[in-house]
């Protein structure tokens, strides 16, 4: 009995060390974000919601998305998982995919190279889905139009201190499941921080498109950052340009402009285009920040809005302040 007793508690024991040390093998995080905001039309009634950018454009009070991000990674970091889930109508703008953001797997294969499989967010582009990592709160039409995710393999390279690449196979942009055998390739290169990116496909979905971002600290306290892109399928498409100058007044609160150009191109010479400015403040209290927002959207050859009067208009105006919180 003493020799049964002593080989289940050594049983129990040796249990007990191998879970603490896959425990210990393994790294779990879970953070995310949550946000909402109240928004108003300055050059017209509340009572006609008017808006041709993704997000942001309910009237009234109105949420967001909530954002659950959980990732896990062995302690040697050679391999890993993440799943982006979000919730709301900010979240259904971007995905084509219940609640799914992102969903992926990674192997480190070395210090230089990552292959990456399953669904992510796109590379080009200076805006992101979540307000978390934007300055503006609202999106610009650059992003509205460009790609939100991917659904494919890619390898990224470190190749020195300054300069990355990127190669990928995927699906065309934002199509899940790929019933018509067309496929899409990507690739980036990087120097310093600043991006060229490439996409084609078939003209299934986009076709060809061209982008650059990246930005610069002017100073300590100013920061510039830049987006442009030329997309083109079948002669027609879209092209444009965004300045994005961000300067910091305190530790916690700063004032960001986003000033944007974007316009169609194809058959004809009267194709609408529009001149959007964004000032956007933005206060941080601990991990909540609070951001008001004024916009001006500007169209020439379109009225897409309407004024106070209910008459066809080719600008608007809008006030936002949202909260966003991090955790």
């Amino acid at each position: 009995m003493r020799k049964l007793l002593l080989g289940v508690f050594g049983l129990l024991a040796f249990s007990a060390v191998a879970q603490e040390e896959t425990e210990e093998t393994k790294k779990f995080t879970l953070g995310g974000s949550v946000d909402a905001y109240y928004r108003t039309q300055l050059s017209s009634s509340d009572t006609t919601p008017q808006s041709l950018t993704s997000f942001a454009d309910q009237t009234g009070f109105a949420v967001g998305m909530a954002n659950i991000i959980a990732s896990y990674e062995s302690s040697n970091g050679k391999v890993g998982a993440v799943a982006d889930l979000v919730f709301g109508p900010r979240g259904d703008d971007a995905t084509t995919l219940d609640n799914v953001n992102q969903l992926y797997a990674y192997w480190n294969v070395s210090e230089s190279t990552t292959l990456t499989l399953g669904r992510f967010n796109t590379y080009l582009g200076y805006e992101v889905i979540s307000p978390v990592g934007n300055f503006n709160y609202s999106t610009s039409y650059l992003f509205t139009n460009g790609p939100f995710s991917h659904v494919g393999v890619k390898a990224d390279f470190a190749l020195s201190e300054d300069f990355s690449a990127m190669l990928a196979v995927m699906n065309p942009t934002d199509v899940n499941e790929n019933l018509t055998g067309d496929y899409a390739l990507g690739g980036q290169l990087g120097y310093k921080g600043q991006y060229l990116n490439l996409y084609y496909d078939s003209g299934v979905v986009l076709g060809f498109e061209i982008d650059y971002t990246g930005g610069f600290d002017v100073t300590d306290t100013f920061f510039l950052g830049i987006n442009a892109a030329y997309q083109t399928n079948d002669d027609a498409g879209f092209y444009g340009a965004a300045l994005y100058p961000q300067v910091s007044l305190t530790d916690s609160f700063g004032l960001g402009l986003r000033g944007e150009y974007f316009a169609l191109h194809g058959d004809g010479d009267d194709l609408p285009s529009v001149t959007a400015f964004t000032l956007t403040g933005s206060y941080s209290l601990d991990n909540l920040t609070i951001k008001p927002e004024i916009r001006l959207d500007s169209f020439s050859e379109l009225e897409p809005f309407l004024d106070s009067d209910g008459m066809a208009s080719d600008n608007l105006s809008a006030f936002v302040i949202a909260a966003i919180y991090q955790f």
